[in-house]
């Protein structure tokens, strides 16, 4: 099954604890040609506001989320939606961990918890272009 979405209407969450890194993060999806982008200084707030977001009828579709934060890591923002009930559709957005750490046991770690990817830092509009594409992909998302 595939489920279109209208590209004006899909809405991104970039969480990482830099304020640079989420405008150079924002920035590049805005240059793969999506506009709604919201942003989330820790997993904490991100938690919150996909919960607002999925509440208000118009949710975040993706995460692009940092593994090192203070609060609440990466690693915890993908544990919390994964242990949401079934039913619950912020159980199954997809979310992506952008990190510096290119450790092999946080990329085992990251693939266990339901990651749908991991990109090491630095990385490009190409890379990051990829992956979202890959992901969508994957689970039969046709952004139009």
């Amino acid at each position: 099954m595939v489920t279109r979405i209208k590209r004006e209407d899909f809405t991104f969450l970039v969480v990482d604890d830099f304020s640079t890194m989420r405008r150079i993060i924002s920035g590049l999806v805005r240059e793969l040609g999506f506009r709604k982008i919201q942003e989330a200084e820790n997993g904490q707030l991100a938690l919150r506001a996909l919960e607002i977001a999925s509440e208000s009828g118009e949710p975040v579709h993706f995460v692009l989320s940092d593994v090192n934060m203070p609060v609440m890591n990466g690693f915890q923002l993908l544990e919390a939606l994964r242990a949401k009930p079934e039913t619950d559709p912020l159980r199954k957005v997809p979310v992506l961990l952008v990190t510096a750490e290119g450790r092999k046991e946080d990329i085992v770690r990251a693939a266990q918890l339901g990651a749908s990817g991991y990109i090491v830092k630095p990385f490009n509009k190409d890379t990051i272009g990829d992956k979202i594409h890959l992901t969508l992909k994957n689970r039969g998302i046709l952004v139009e």
